[in-house]
């Protein structure tokens, strides 16, 4: 028998009905209560010890410790990771199915920013998400997106002001005030961003950050408007820097923004001031990198200590978010994991109050992550965009130098570098797709509109276009293209479907349609990770080095990360904090 049935054979044997079984002192257990005997791993305490826990009606009763030989080569019991801050929408999930992703991966509970389908759909985008996630055996959290649009330089598909913020921090599903982007806005003391400020703080609510590249005197006053914690540090030395001043930073690790490298240390070197997130991860490089299980794991291969990891991942996100799931101890809501060692952290099930949800031999348990739907997704959307031509992406040629923007692999930051573009007969500036230049458009789905032309460095591409609907922070239609007829190919047809990603090389076409607000499909996760990575081979062959192109793709319209990105207003200077031309000054 292999170690790992060995645990599962233990499991299945220690885990008991208090009325059926267990020794003498078994007595005061509650009549419908059961024990899961193992090696209890206590965060809290930070001791590990042979024991029992006595869950009932859906917490933790008791755990008791015992004899070490009724545990010899028993698994491991701890509590249940958290995902301090993700957006459900990037996974390309609703919640339900996102969950059954989670919960696999050892995850109980996620701190979720709605703020994807808030851009589009405001208030009712929350509503449907919020409404998704009931039902499901999962401790779904929200946060009230405070920047709807993020900036009013791109075009959203709803305002979220104020008002609606104050109503949202007096619901009991919202657990803070998202990511304020809107950095100038609290340093120079914007009204409309200050009153939202107010709002989570007459609720007693934290207020999470984004303030990439912050720094001095503008990143303390950012800070000391009462804003917590950051996830956008890129560098050790800007994450310290925010440390001192008293925030707390996340650690991401997502499918662009990969900076645990860069920051893991400070999970030792600043205890209990860490957690961790994956803010934009697809379910298929879950399925190749594990999710927040991934990151304990390579934490504690790179020496980083037992309980300060186990800290980041659990007891820092519930305290400082005020989350409900358990910590495994005595009267917390039952929620843990059971992992066959402490060094892989190999899921061997996932327990949310009180319940198994996820076994490593039986996989989801059905009933627990099944929901009826009602079908209200079905009209949870908005796209007004028409079909394009490929004429509309023609760039008159100039005697001068192109801004163009740099993607760099594993980061949201963009560069910028001048080019002297060719022209063709006509005097239209040509892709140089020999020189690594592709074009790049945004084109509003809101209202009818003219594209937004610039050219980008770095995807790599020897032909054909990729295109989606997800374009951080207002979802607008994002294509890059080595020519303007794949272009159009592309962007038609996503209008088509009203929403997806697609990879378009000539008659050869591959789509996921996201026929949900443009951002997600009811699909399952491993059909979610079947379908993007048949898109991703897609893009590699017609030479998207890129490894996560779609996400890089995602947030090249995303005007707050600087330092040069396109939105469907036009070319946009992330340093200068406003448009800018193509042409060199």
């Amino acid at each position: 028998m292999s170690l790992f049935a060995a645990v599962f054979t233990m499991l299945s044997i220690c885990t008991c009905s208090a009325e059926g079984g267990g020794t003498d002192d078994d007595s005061n257990m509650s009549d419908n209560g059961e024990y899961v005997y193992g090696n209890i791993v206590d965060v809290v305490s930070r001791r590990i010890f042979p024991g029992k826990v006595l869950v009932s009606d859906g917490k933790i009763e008791d755990i008791k410790e015992v004899n070490a030989e009724e545990c010899k080569d028993a698994a491991f019991i701890l509590p249940g990771f958290v995902d301090s801050h993700l957006h459900i929408e990037s996974t390309l999930m609703i919640p339900r199915n996102y969950a059954r992703m989670a919960v696999a991966n050892g995850v109980v509970a996620a701190v979720c920013d709605p703020h994807e389908i808030a851009n589009v759909l405001g208030v009712d985008g929350i509503e449907y998400m919020i409404a998704d996630g009931k039902g499901v055996r999962f401790n779904f959290n929200f946060t009230a997106p405070s920047c709807v649009p993020s900036t009013e330089y791109e075009t959203s598909g709803a305002t979220i002001g104020p008002k609606e913020i104050a109503a949202l921090m007096s619901r009991e599903e919202i657990v803070a005030l998202a990511e304020v982007m809107n950095v100038p806005g609290v340093i120079y003391e914007d009204a409309d961003i200050m009153a939202k400020l107010q709002a989570a703080k007459d609720a007693g609510k934290p207020i999470d950050g984004h303030s990439p590249r912050q720094t001095g005197e503008m990143l303390q006053k950012y800070i000391a408007a009462g804003v917590s914690t950051d996830h956008e540090c890129v560098t050790k030395e800007e994450a310290i820097e925010k440390l001192r001043l008293g925030m707390k930073i996340i650690i991401r690790e997502g499918s662009a923004a990969c900076y645990f490298e860069a920051l893991y240390s400070l999970i030792e070197e600043y205890p209990g001031k860490t957690l961790f997130c994956s803010d934009d991860m697809y379910p298929d490089d879950v399925e190749s990198m594990g999710y927040i299980n991934g990151m304990v794991k390579r934490a504690i291969a790179k020496g980083m200590p037992l309980w300060e990891t186990l800290e980041c991942a659990s007891v820092t996100p519930v305290r400082h978010y005020n989350l409900k799931n358990g910590l495994l101890q005595v009267g917390d809501q039952a929620d843990f994991i059971i992992v066959d060692n402490l060094d892989e952290f190999n899921i061997l099930a996932t327990y949310i109050k009180g319940e198994e949800v996820y076994t490593a031999e039986k996989g989801v348990v059905e009933e627990k992550l099944t929901v009826s739907t009602d079908g209200a997704a079905a009209n949870m959307n908005k796209f007004e965009a028409t079909e394009i031509t490929p004429e509309a992406m023609l760039v008159k040629w100039m005697d001068n130098e192109l801004k163009v923007i740099v993607a760099t692999e594993g980061s949201l930051i963009t560069g910028m570098e001048y080019i002297k573009p060719i022209q063709d007969a006509n005097g239209n500036i040509v892709t140089d797709v020999d020189g690594g230049i592709a074009k790049i458009v945004v084109y509003n789905r809101y209202t009818k509109d003219v594209p937004q032309v610039a050219y980008v460095k770095g995807f790599g591409l020897k032909s054909g276009a990729l295109a989606s609907t997800i374009a951080h922070d207002s979802h607008n239609i994002i294509a890059v293209g080595s020519n303007d007829n794949d272009l159009a190919i592309a962007i038609n047809s996503l209008i088509k479907e009203k929403g997806g990603i697609v990879v378009c090389d000539g008659e050869e076409l591959e789509i996921l349609p996201l026929p949900i607000a443009g951002l997600m499909t009811t699909l399952q996760p491993h059909e979610v990770a079947q379908k993007h990575k048949a898109l991703k081979l897609l893009a590699a062959r017609i030479g998207c080095s890129i490894n996560a192109p779609f996400m890089t793709l995602s947030f090249m319209a995303l005007p707050v990360i600087p330092d040069l990105k396109l939105t469907d207003k036009g070319l946009f200077d992330g340093v200068a904090f406003g448009f800018t031309s193509l042409w060199k000054d």
